[in-house]
């Protein structure tokens, strides 16, 4: 079987480093799949989830706040502002932000708040998606 390496960096730290048969990401013009022999491409990534199948047919999710993603001939690498595995979540603390953001957003505060509030909105649904497809997957 094919696979191509897959990297996901985050600012902090590297998140994954492994083989992969296919790497899922949402791009500014939409979902994007990576399989190995992928044509070159630099794009930008939306906050969202990456989903790594890996040579063992294992799927690891991660949410990002967005980025970039960068595939090469022999390696696929995810340059995230934030990255975090879906297994790594602290569903508490994301929903309390959810909150604060929603909050924010409904009073209409300052308009660097407001742009602030969006980001981490997305940011925080991007973990609660990943967090219920983890779910959902365990539930198999």
């Amino acid at each position: 079987m094919s696979t191509i390496r897959c990297d996901i960096v985050s600012a902090e730290q590297q998140i994954f480093s492994g083989e992969a048969t296919l790497v899922v990401a949402t791009g500014e013009l939409g979902e994007l799949g990576i399989a190995p022999k992928h044509a070159p491409l630099i794009t930008r990534l939306k906050p969202g989830k990456v989903v790594v199948t890996t040579a063992a047919g294992e799927q690891l999710d991660f949410a990002i706040s967005g980025g970039i993603l960068e595939v090469q001939p022999q390696v696929v690498t995810v340059l995230a502002d934030t990255a975090i595995r879906a297994t790594d979540i602290d569903e508490a603390a994301v929903r309390k932000a959810k909150e604060e953001a929603e909050r924010v957003l409904a009073n209409r505060g300052e308009a660097m708040e407001l742009a602030e509030a969006q980001q981490r909105l997305a940011e925080v649904t991007a973990q609660l998606q990943a967090l219920e497809r983890l779910r959902r997957n365990l539930k198999h």
